[in-house]
């Protein structure tokens, strides 16, 4: 089972990771000039060298975040492990969807690249560097099916977390496999997710997991 200093430090992490994500956001999205979807190469240049500053704040920002989330995601694999036993193969499966979540968030940031070399780099380079974000974007939403999936399963397996969380996890996966929306359950579901599962986790052992803990230390 996590200590009292580890459940808290899994809150800290995920109040980290949530807060930074939004504030990386909010620096590259609101603090910068706008730019079309379909904006051409030589705009998207245009774009990063009115904007350097916020794009490489907003991006180191949202990245360190993403760190945030997989300090939080090794906090949460512990408790699920102890919960789990056997060969822990949905905690291993969990943090792997964390973790591949969290680097494709990190590579997601690619116009700092184009920020940091705004000097040198070229239209072609920048456009391709902004775009490719799009894929990253996608390899995250998909990776938190995993985190999300597993997760559900122990909830009904071994109560780790409430079954009632269990539902709602797996109902934000199942929106993140849908392509047309499932941004929504990247962008809204797993910020909240992360902040109650912190929540519940900060409130201890719960349930068959105290019992059984204490039935193995007896």
């Amino acid at each position: 089972m996590l200590t009292r200093f580890e459940r808290i430090s899994a809150l800290t992490a995920a109040v980290l990771a949530v807060g930074l994500w939004i504030a990386g956001l909010v620096t590259t999205q609101a603090l910068t000039t706008g730019l079309s979807d379909k904006a051409t190469d030589a705009q998207v240049l245009a774009w990063v060298h009115g904007n350097k500053n916020p794009i490489i704040l907003g991006s180191w920002l949202f990245m360190i975040g993403c760190i945030a989330f997989v300090c939080f995601a090794g906090l949460l694999r512990s408790r699920l492990a102890a919960a789990e036993a056997g060969d822990r193969t949905f905690s291993t499966i969990a943090f792997a969807g964390a973790v591949m979540a969290a680097a494709f968030g990190i590579a997601g940031q690619s116009d700092i690249a184009s920020a940091i070399n705004a000097d040198s780099v070229s239209a072609a380079t920048a456009g391709t560097l902004h775009r490719g974000g799009d894929v990253m974007f996608v390899g995250s939403e998909l990776s938190i099916v995993l985190l999300l999936g597993a997760v559900a399963v122990l909830a009904f397996r071994t109560a780790v977390v409430p079954r009632w969380w269990g539902i709602l996890g797996a109902l934000v996966a199942v929106v993140a496999l849908v392509g047309p929306i499932g941004w929504a359950a990247l962008i809204f579901g797993l910020p909240v997710w992360t902040l109650v599962t912190a929540v519940l986790l900060a409130r201890g052992p719960r349930g068959r997991v105290a019992r059984a803990a204490a039935a193995a230390t007896a």
